[in-house]
């Protein structure tokens, strides 16, 4: 029996690793669902706003329909990590269980492990899945590039005067600051806290400053109450990069053409 139950340890050893790695595909996964997702946003919405009244109708039609469809593949793969998630708690709790057991005591791993499964099982609920990490990473990135999309387009208004364009395109602009390093942000990571974002480098360096003097991180941006700033609490704005990078395309498609004109303007004059 004392043997029996060294093998049987090691083979739930082995398989809590199987698992891990599958839930580390699982992540994987999700990433590139979301990165996807964007991707269709960004194109339809930063490539073809300035399109017709029929073209924008049907873009908006087929962003829905392409992004639904990925977000249903992303709750897929929050059913599988939960039931993963499921599974690697049954076989802890398994084990943590018959290292107080006696030899002679040793219960059937294979059934303990499935009952304890099943009872976490039984508790599921769809909300379970609305609640997963990287699910709601992928909902927040989405808003926020349809968000940064309706700064850049002027879609909230048609009507808006030109000066409240410049207004807008401004304050769109003002979001890609750093409030640390006053600088346009190359890689934002959001804090999920209080929603205000910081050039990675920046306030890790801060975090990693204050930590070591035992103090805590008030949020850099002027105005906000937070206090308590954690690495933990940051996240890729993938949204907001995406954003950055094709304001600065813009730019320097629109210093092209001027550059372009201005030197066949000269060669006509001369």
């Amino acid at each position: 029996m004392p043997g029996g139950a060294r093998i049987s340890l090691n083979f739930m050893d082995s398989s809590l690793s199987s698992l891990k790695n599958c839930q580390s595909y699982i992540n994987t996964g999700m990433d590139i669902a979301t990165h996807v997702a964007l991707d269709l946003v960004e194109n339809f919405s930063f490539g073809m706003w300035y399109s017709c009244d029929v073209l924008i109708s049907k873009t908006y039609i087929d962003d829905a329909e392409d992004v639904k469809s990925i977000e249903n593949v992303m709750l897929e793969y929050a059913a599988m990590d939960r039931e993963l998630n499921h599974y690697v708690e049954a076989i802890e709790e398994t084990v943590n269980q018959i290292k107080r057991e006696k030899p002679e005591n040793m219960p059937d791993l294979k059934y303990l492990v499935k009952e304890k499964f099943t009872a976490l099982e039984s508790k599921n609920s769809d909300s379970d899945l609305q609640r997963n990490e990287k699910y709601l990473y992928f909902q927040d990135q989405l808003k926020e590039m349809r968000k940064q999309f309706r700064h850049q387009s002027g879609d909230d208004n048609e009507a808006i005067e030109q000066i409240d364009e410049d207004i807008v395109v401004t304050q769109s602009q003002m979001n890609f600051i750093c409030p640390i390093t006053q600088m346009e942000m190359k890689r934002p990571v959001r804090n999920k806290v209080c929603g205000h974002t910081y050039e990675e480098d920046a306030i890790l360096k801060i975090i990693q400053t204050r930590k070591q003097q035992k103090k805590k991180v008030r949020c850099p941006k002027i105005g906000c109450s937070h206090a308590d700033v954690k690495g933990s609490d940051l996240v890729p704005d993938e949204a907001l990069k995406r954003a950055i990078d094709s304001q600065n395309k813009q730019s320097w498609s629109t210093l092209e053409k001027s550059a372009g004109y201005d030197a066949a303007t000269k060669e006509i004059c001369c």
